[in-house]
């Protein structure tokens, strides 16, 4: 474990130095283009209007580059993500806290629902191999899981919004109805869940195919272990084989992959919460894409980052505490 997460200090140290020199490898930022404006508009000398952009962006474009990076390094230590150039005043920290859980909460939905729903399919297609109800399932399973988060959506807007007119898409927008004041009541529940719909529909239909076709590799696989047929030969029932011994050992690679492909809910939102409008972690990651918002986007990849290096370590303890034939293994080699 103490190794384990030696390597997740690292990878987040190498990724957070990598994200830092890349982004500026963008071309233009705020802060230029401040610079141009105040000196085509107030006609003041370049040095007066990057003094004005230091005061008023809390950064230096005169600064080295390493320099810049040193003191990145040491305000991440303390907690201090920096403050974005789009909003100045605002700081990196709160951009995340108000963008990310609505991205959690719509996505995460969209995780559960669609692992529950694959699993249930993946089971039925294992148990009914080379039936007509296999092949259908397996077809659209397959087509689901090739295509991108992005043109499901496209598609949503098109023939929900559009065609058939089931969502009104300008109410929709946002994470929830502007004037209305969060709170815990059903009222507010409701409003959040209808904005989060068509996002949660991209994300269920992009997903449900994947876990539905490991979860009939792996109940295929288990249907053939020697204590399945050794259970059939004791006389157990359908129903309690595939309770207690196919589902249960069919389903434990699969809740590795979950905690692993939650940690990857930020950055798969991006072009999903642009289409609908819907004001998540991947909303502002667009936004601060589009302006060259260096600290927000600093900020969020180092968020993914993270969350991805978490989730990684959760799933490797998930699936020890789940299979007793890793902690078995554990102990033998320790």
């Amino acid at each position: 474990m103490v190794r384990r997460l030696a390597k997740a200090v690292l990878t987040v140290f190498l990724v957070s130095t990598l994200t830092f020199f890349l982004v500026r490898l963008l071309p233009g930022n705020p802060v230029d283009t401040y610079i141009q404006t105040q000196i085509a508009q107030t006609g003041i000398s370049y040095d007066d209007a990057a003094a004005q952009a230091k005061n008023l962006f809390s950064l230096d474009p005169d600064e080295p580059l390493i320099l810049q990076y040193v003191q990145y390094m040491a305000n991440l230590l303390q907690g201090d993500f920096g403050t974005s150039l789009l909003s100045p005043g605002t700081t990196v920290a709160q951009v995340i806290q108000t963008y990310l859980p609505w991205t959690l909460f719509s996505v995460g939905i969209a995780q559960i629902l669609s692992f529950v729903i694959g699993i249930v399919a993946g089971m039925i297609m294992a148990y009914r191999r080379e039936s007509w109800i296999d092949h259908l399932l397996t077809s659209v399973g397959s087509l689901l899981h090739a295509i991108p988060n992005y043109i499901v959506a496209i598609l949503i807007v098109v023939f929900l919004g559009v065609k058939l007119q089931v969502f009104n898409l300008t109410e929709a927008r946002g994470s929830y109805t502007p004037g209305v004041e969060p709170s815990f009541s059903l009222y507010f529940l409701n409003d959040i869940l209808y904005h989060a719909t068509l996002p949660i529909l991209a994300y269920l239909l992009t997903t449900v195919g994947s876990w539905a076709l490991v979860m009939k590799s792996s109940t295929v696989e288990t249907l053939g272990e020697d204590y399945v047929t050794v259970a059939r030969a004791r006389g157990l029932t359908d129903g309690r084989i595939r309770a207690g011994y196919v589902g249960r050992n069919a389903v434990l690679p699969l809740f590795s992959q979950l905690a692993v492909s939650l940690g990857f809910v930020v950055g798969g939102s991006i072009f999903v919460e642009k289409i609908f409008g819907y004001q998540g972690i991947g909303y502002s990651l667009y936004n601060a894409v589009s302006g060259r918002d260096y600290p927000v986007l600093q900020g969020i990849f180092l968020v993914v980052t993270i969350s991805v290096v978490v989730a990684n370590l959760l799933a490797d303890v998930l699936y020890s505490r789940l299979d007793p034939r890793i902690r078995v293994g554990g102990k033998a080699k320790g």
